[in-house]
């Protein structure tokens, strides 16, 4: 089984334009981000996909792998799958594929690892990260996308709603009478697999709630989940920058 990692670093981001090139503690987050995907055992290789020639310069004086792209990707999906063709092409054959988040720099080897063994099961085909939530503010917040999983992991739906809701119970009693989970980023795509999905119309549910995964689910693809202890950490906005006060990603 030969993985894959790449990792998505676009320029033109809304909130945050050119933020894989802010500086957090002395390195980019961009090289903050390869160097954690480079301790991973089960990647193959790690790739560093994006549209701009300055990401691109950067990564390879730092020494990084780096593919350029097209800038008309409407998802780092795309992105991912233009990389594995471009490398089949040249050769390079990969079973399964990583996208990892480019503006994770914190992100755990082992949370990379632990997606990575989704794999060891051949009828796992799409595969991600979900999270115990533990903080009630969480739950009403539309920036934590929630994950509703089956009894052995297969994900039923992802919402950026509080599923399910609970009748009759405060919203801030909600945690304590059932568990929900936070999905995190991080995607596994077996390389047929995502060949497929690219090529998949959008759904009215992914539309609504502007989470690309549910038109997976939509077309009837099945979405393996694993359950990480590791927060997840994300640089969104410059402001999520000083929220951060060490390499664990703690918060003030």
């Amino acid at each position: 089984m030969k993985i894959l990692g790449i990792i998505p670093a676009r320029y033109a981001s809304t909130r945050f334009p050119g933020k894989p090139l802010v500086v957090i503690e002395g390195k980019t987050m961009i090289r903050r981000v390869y160097e954690q995907a480079m301790k991973c055992s089960t990647l193959a290789k790690v790739v560093v996909a994006t549209e701009n020639e300055v990401i691109s310069h950067h990564v390879s004086k730092f020494g990084g792998n780096v593919m350029m792209t097209g800038d008309h990707h409407r998802s780092g999906t795309e992105r991912c799958h233009e990389v594995v063709e471009k490398l089949a092409e040249e050769g390079e054959i990969y079973d399964y594929v990583i996208n990892i988040q480019g503006d994770e720099p914190f992100i755990e080897p082992e949370q990379i690892n632990q997606l990575a063994l989704c794999f060891n099961d051949p009828q796992v085909v799409l595969a991600t990260l979900i999270k115990k939530i533990t903080h009630p503010e969480d739950l009403p917040n539309p920036n934590v996308v929630k994950a509703v999983v089956a009894h052995r992991g297969a994900a039923l739906l992802f919402s950026r709603s509080a599923i399910p809701f609970s009748r009759g119970i405060e919203p801030k009693e909600w945690l304590s009478a059932n568990t929900y989970y936070k999905h995190i980023g991080i995607y596994g795509y077996h390389s047929r697999t995502l060949g497929e999905i690219v090529k998949l119309s959008p759904c009215p549910m992914e539309i609504a709630e502007s989470l690309e995964q549910l038109r997976w689910l939509w077309h009837g693809y099945r979405i393996q989940t694993q359950v990480t202890e590791y927060e997840s950490i994300a640089i969104d906005t410059p402001d999520d920058l000083i929220k951060i006060t060490n390499r664990n990603g703690t918060f003030l």
